[in-house]
């Protein structure tokens, strides 16, 4: 039975670009502008920001899905004005750190992706840590034929999921990835017929708010850095991070619980 959502109550109660709600041990932020397609817009990024380092206490995993017919189209071209560069810098970083409260927060965060994925949206999607696609799911990259260069962190994520190669055609030549090609390439972890994306989310989500939150905090913060260490650094900060993981009492509850035999093993297709 799908989890019953309320909505969320207090200073995320008050953000009018969002919709966010609550079940137990999860949260839904759902980005709500259909009428511009969802479009990031400065306050909405803001509010982004404002959910994640103000998260309800007792949420343990978030999904974040768009309203209407598609996830995000990207950043609102109507907001762009003159910037000297100082002003520019300071733009982007606002985006990154927006991005990085979500991509290293508390709280692993699983996209639900339907429709337009496009430019600041495919941006968005990228710092989620789960992506669920449908078949209407399709993604670009336009910024080269706006005249512009991603500043929402794209440029550093984007290129781990699908390679430097196929970002630079993205942009360079304007293609658009439907949802299949998308999920051939790693823009997506998951794919699911048309209007599925949602239930998909919530039902992994749901299965990750399960973990140990050691665990997933380890997952969210430490693979990624060690990704981009070298092996060696990386192999010692691996060892420190299963040391602190395995150390906590829900560890050690879960690995007993494993060993006297009342924790499930794993099987093919669970």
């Amino acid at each position: 039975m799908p989890p019953s959502f309320v909505p969320a109550g207090g200073l995320l109660a008050s953000l009018d670009l969002l919709q966010v709600s609550t079940a137990g041990s999860l949260l839904h932020l759902r980005l709500n502008r259909p009428a511009k397609r969802n479009a990031l817009s400065d306050p909405l990024i803001q509010q982004l920001h404002t959910v994640f380092i103000n998260l309800p206490e007792g949420v343990r995993a978030a999904v974040i899905s768009g309203e209407g017919s598609h996830f995000c189209a990207g950043l609102d071209l109507s907001e762009l004005v003159a910037r000297d560069i100082h002003s520019g810098v300071l733009h982007s970083r606002m985006w990154h750190a927006a991005f990085d409260a979500l991509q290293f927060g508390s709280v692993p965060v699983v996209a639900a992706l339907h429709g337009a994925v496009v430019g600041g949206g495919l941006e968005l999607a990228a710092a989620c840590h789960i992506r669920v696609a449908d078949s209407s799911t399709y993604y670009g990259l336009p910024e080269g034929q706006r005249g512009i260069f991603v500043g929402g962190g794209g440029s550093a994520r984007i290129p781990r999921l699908v390679g430097v190669a196929r970002m630079t055609d993205l942009m360079m030549t304007g293609r658009v990835f439907d949802a299949e090609q998308g999920q051939q390439v790693g823009l997506s972890q998951y794919l699911v017929p048309a209007g599925e994306s949602l239930a998909k989310a919530i039902a992994l989500a749901e299965r990750i708010a399960g973990n140990a939150p050691m665990s997933n905090f380890a997952v969210m913060h430490a693979l990624p850095r060690i990704a981009d260490q070298s092996q060696s650094e990386g192999l010692f900060t691996e060892s420190l991070m299963a040391a602190v993981a395995e150390s906590t009492p829900e560890a050690q509850d879960r690995l007993r619980a494993f060993l006297e035999g009342r924790a499930g093993k794993v099987v093919k297709g669970s």
